[in-house]
């Protein structure tokens, strides 16, 4: 779900430990995603498309958070909830509103890691984009939410990395961040599997 566009030699301390503490994970959603070919055609990109659809409304609460964005300003405008929506629409599906939410059973400090984890598959987003435009998707069809910021991703991504490290966290608060890292990925592999199960 992330890119290796910054090495971890390069990022601030919070961020160095997140990367290196979930290292694993990414890479085991990485092979899954790979593995269910989601660019081989439009109903493979639909059954992934569904997949960021729910992990993005459950991510949406957090985003939307009062506490959240005062820690990290202008967090709201980072969500890509409404872009996913768009692309599922774009390509005909309107029902997903009817599916059950799934929820987030984050509190604290540990929704930091669950944004880590969000705000970090933009930067592989470039990758998967392009790979979109075979199926003749675009950031102006089907494939907004993979879109770049304005700004450019890693100069977006920079953003977000200093306020991260920027934050006064205790002990106890750094531990729940990661741990809200590792969840984020478990409840994507759980996605994941579930589609697997049903394909």
């Amino acid at each position: 779900m992330h890119s290796d566009v910054l090495e971890c030699a390069e990022l601030p301390p919070r961020v160095a430990r997140l990367k290196q503490e979930t290292t694993s994970n990414h890479q085991k959603i990485d092979d899954m995603v790979m593995a269910m070919d989601p660019f081989a055609s439009r109903a493979n990109y639909i059954r992934f498309l569904t997949m960021q659809y729910r992990f993005h409304r459950a991510m949406k609460p957090l985003y939307d958070a009062p506490d959240l964005n005062v820690q990290l300003p202008g967090l709201v405008a980072r969500a890509r909830f409404d872009a996913v929506s768009a692309d599922l629409a774009d390509l005909g599906v309107t029902t997903l509103s009817d599916m059950p939410g799934d929820t987030i059973a984050a509190q604290g400090a540990s929704r930091l890691g669950w944004l880590y984890v969000c705000e970090g598959s933009s930067l592989g987003a470039a990758f998967l984009l392009k790979a979109a435009a075979a199926l003749n998707l675009n950031e102006e069809f089907g494939a907004r939410h993979l879109a770049g910021h304005t700004e450019g991703r890693g100069k977006h991504w920079r953003g977000f990395v200093d306020q991260m490290n920027n934050l006064r966290l205790d002990q106890a608060e750094e531990s729940s961040v990661i741990a809200g890292a590792v969840s984020a990925f478990d409840f994507f592999r759980r996605l994941l599997e579930s589609d697997r199960v049903q394909a």
